[in-house]
Order: structure tokens, then sequence, then C-alpha cells
């Protein structure tokens, strides 16, 4: 086992128990589809040299096909051969089931770089995360799965069942939630919405709990495998062309540590672009990061709506848009731009 690997399991297990013991999230039923998932504990100090130097990044992520870029860079060892020179001994990679979580811990300070949905970054900045998007990670790629049996010609067959996605606050809860209102659906009342990760979710469905999922790839295709359900709308058909997931950078490294934040970009840059020519590969290091298999990574990949994408100028409007939308659905209260969100400058110096 090579030190990333070595690094990567040991943290997970270690910031698990932190979380547990804190009590701030219940997380089950991950086994499934995600593998082991671990949350955030602080920062040691013995993370900085005697002179306030960084030596350690803290990178959060999600077990999706939406975020590997990260899973690839991660595994080819992209952050030990870029950032070395710049002082770093240690990357650690932290991943959780949603964004939520991994938003509370950016919050507590305990992540420097997080790849995680814009709508939950939008919630967090709205209150008090200090941080800023530096570069788009993936259009698209979620989609609503109805369990085997049920039919569905438009969106008035889903009143009356019960739905399953991601908390409030996240891409597919915000989502589906405008959706359902641009159907002329009340999410309150007309659907039973409940708040599940993609594990939970996927387990929920394949038992008969609930009669339909909203969640990102692969866990569609997933469900599809195991013969539960079918894929019947992709997010694109909900919201043309809308931004997903992010790459977001601390405010303490954009101020403190430009240097490494213009390398992390470009490190994504790189991962994203090797990506698109590389799909069995990439897939590959995903199954190494989440125990997910290779062969339903890769079909996702040709079912998904999704792209993978890096420019923070294409999804500007997007991002805003979320926030508008968070604050018609009463998730915000703060007024929130594109100035306070996005920070292209790393991106326009490359």
């Amino acid at each position: 086992m090579n030190l990333n690997r070595l690094v990567h399991k040991t943290g997970e297990i270690i910031m698990k128990n932190v979380w547990l013991i804190a009590s701030l999230f219940l997380i089950t039923g991950l086994v499934l589809l995600c593998g082991c998932t671990g949350t955030q504990e602080t920062a040691p100090a013995s993370q900085q040299s005697a002179a306030g130097e960084k030596t350690v990044l803290n990178i959060g992520y999600q077990p999706s096909t939406h975020q590997m870029a990260f899973m690839t860079a991660y595994s080819k060892g992209m952050y030990n051969e870029t950032l070395a020179p710049l002082g770093i001994k240690e990357v650690k990679a932290y991943s959780f089931p949603t964004g939520a979580p991994e938003m509370q811990a950016m919050l507590a300070g305990d992540l420097d770089f997080a790849y995680v949905g814009a709508a939950p970054f939008v919630t967090a900045a709205a209150t008090g995360l200090d941080g800023k998007i530096i570069a788009a990670a993936q259009t698209q790629g979620s989609s609503v799965v109805l369990k085997t049996g049920l039919n569905y010609t438009s969106p008035v067959d889903l009143k009356g069942l019960t739905i399953a996605t991601f908390p409030a606050g996240t891409i597919q809860d915000t989502i589906l939630r405008t959706w359902l209102k641009e159907q002329g659906l009340d999410p309150e009342k007309d659907v039973k919405i409940v708040a599940m990760g993609p594990g939970d979710a996927t387990t929920a469905i394949m038992a008969g709990k609930v009669d339909a999922v909203f969640l990102p790839a692969p866990s569609p295709t997933t469900i599809e495998e195991a013969g539960a359900g079918k894929i019947i709308i992709h997010s694109g058909e909900m919201s043309p062309n809308h931004v997903c997931c992010v790459l977001v950078a601390s405010g303490k490294m954009i101020k403190e540590h430009p240097e490494i934040v213009a390398e992390v970009l470009r490190i994504h840059q790189q991962a994203t672009e090797y990506n698109k020519q590389n799909w069995e590969e990439a897939s590959g290091y995903m199954e190494e990061m989440t125990a997910m298999n290779t062969s339903v990574i890769m079909k996702s990949l040709n079912e998904w709506d999704g792209e993978w994408v890096s420019d923070p100028h294409i999804i500007v409007e997007s991002v805003t848009s979320y926030a508008q939308d968070q604050a018609a659905l009463g998730y915000i209260k703060t007024p929130l731009n594109a100035d306070d969100l996005i920070d292209t400058s790393f991106w326009d110096k490359q």
C-alpha cells in the first residue's frame, strides 16, 4: 500500500470516529454504495512548520463520478509531484456522503479544499463560510430513478410518491424542489421528500421503502443494474446546463497560500482533461477509492448527461441562480452574488 492509500484509509477511520463522538451527523448504510466514508477532525498544529509554512493539505470529496478529477489526481500522485516544491509533505483525502457534512467540516476550518456541490457551498457561504469557488468540476449528471413496477409519463405521476434525495440545501434537493414547483407540484404537499445519502437511498429503493430517488451518478446506474428501478429523467432536463460540483478553496488558503491554490487548480484542470481521454483508467481509480465496481462506473458514464469541466466562468450564472433558488425555498436569508461566491482570478492567471 503506497503512502497516499495509507493516509486515505487511516484518515477516514480517525475522522469517522471524531464525528461519531461529536454526534453531528449520523451516516449509515453507505457500505453498499460508497465504501468507508470519513469526516474531518480539526487539523493538528503539527501540520504547520515552525516558520508557519503549510505542510499538509486536507481535501474533501464525495464518492461520485462528478468528482473523479480529484480521485485521479490523488491516485496518480499529481499532488505530491507538484506541491512538494511548495512545502507540502502530505495530502489527506476525506470522503463525505453529501455536501452538507462536508461544508460543516469546512466551516470548522478543517478542510483546505473541497470538491462539493455548488448549492451546499452557497448555503455555507450564506452562513459565514470563508471560501470561494475557484473552478467548475462538472455539470448536470444526476437522475430520477423510479421504482420497478411504477409507471411514468409526466411529472404528475410523481404525485403522492415518496422520493429520497440528498439533504436540504444540496444540489439535488434544490433542483428537485424547484423543478417540482415548475411542474405545478407542491414539494411539501404533493410528494414526500426524504433526506438520505446515496447509500441509504439506494438501499431504500432496492428494499421498496421509497418510490423514487434523485441521485448523482453512478447511483442511478447501480439501482438499474440491480433491477430495482429505471431512470426516468436526467437533471439536465430539469435544469438545463446546471452546474453541479465545484472546487472550493478556503479563504485562508486564498489569502495565505495563493501559490498552492494556483497549483491545486492547475492539477484539477490537468486531471479533468486526463479523465476525458481515459475513462477506464479513471474508473479504476474511483473503484480504488470508493469500492464501486469499475464496470458500473463505466456504464454510468455512458448513461449520464454530465460533463467534466474546469472553467469557472461558464458556471457563474448557474451558481448565482442557486442562491436565488435557495432564497426562494427559504434556505438562505443573506443575498449572495457572483463576487460573494466565485474567484476567477486564479483561472485567469493561468
